[in-house]
């Protein structure tokens, strides 16, 4: 169990967004997950270097994963790690699509789905409402 003023630590960390695919927990249904990381049963610690705000979908996508398949290389690499790398480094923005640059974030965005319709269109309201894209880096 994560304490209450970690919980709140994280939350107001990420912006109160999914640090993997950026939507805005403000409008959702769903309570955002703390995800570990690195996985508690991959070694991964319960402190904040290793837990990260992640919408419901993003988190059951990742689950224990640390890797996955880059589409382009076909080659095992890490998924993005929110605490580790620098997000301008793996992804941009193209309008509402989430554009994997590297290796890893070609790989984060096939593995969580990161531009599945249902984001797509949760994207496109928070861009009428201007809230997309996130005001700072994820």
């Amino acid at each position: 169990m994560i304490p209450a003023a970690l919980r709140r630590e994280v939350i107001q960390r990420a912006g109160n967004r999914c640090e993997y695919c950026g939507l805005a927990q403000d409008g959702q249904e769903a309570t955002f997950h703390i995800d570990h990381v690195v996985p508690g049963l991959g070694g991964g610690s319960t402190d904040s270097e290793n837990l990260a705000l992640a919408c419901v979908l993003c988190s059951l996508r990742k689950g224990a994963g640390t890797h996955s398949i880059d589409p382009e290389s076909q080659e095992n690499v890490p998924i993005f790690s929110p605490r580790k790398d620098n997000w301008a480094e793996h992804f941009r923005w193209k309008d509402v699509e989430l554009v994997g640059l590297s290796a890893t974030g070609r790989a984060t965005v096939q593995r969580l789905k990161l531009n599945r319709p249902l984001i797509l269109a949760i994207r496109e309201e928070e861009k009428a409402r201007h809230r997309h894209p996130p005001l700072r880096p994820i």
